[in-house]
């Protein structure tokens, strides 16, 4: 995560349901659909002014801390967080074993 998105809090905004930051009046954010103990992360898309920043990249790495500091299992469905667990995959210990994919990570 680029150092400049440090500071900037994660909300788990539970009315639209998805983890989101805020640059400058703009978001990043990622849906999500919770199963008890279990959350899918479906979706991430940032504000157009964010493309090609970081700010994609910040809000899944803030969101998989927050999730393996709740000790919640995760199951990622979001193409975009799939990749970013198989390119860091010290993040495969929060995903359920039985994620359909487990295996490719």
């Amino acid at each position: 995560m680029k150092t400049e998105y440090f500071d900037i809090p994660l909300v788990k905004n539970e009315d639209k349901k998805r983890f989101e930051i805020e640059i400058d009046g703009h978001f990043a954010f990622i849906d999500y659909k919770e199963f008890g103990s279990q959350i899918a992360l479906v979706h991430t898309e940032t504000d157009p002014e964010l493309a090609g920043k970081g700010a994609a990249a910040a809000v899944v790495e803030k969101t998989l801390h927050y999730l393996d500091d709740k000790k919640i299992v995760l199951l990622p469905f979001c193409p975009y967080v799939f990749a970013y667990i198989k390119r860091h995959p010290e993040w495969k210990r929060i995903v359920s074993p039985k994620f359909n994919g487990y295996e490719e990570l």
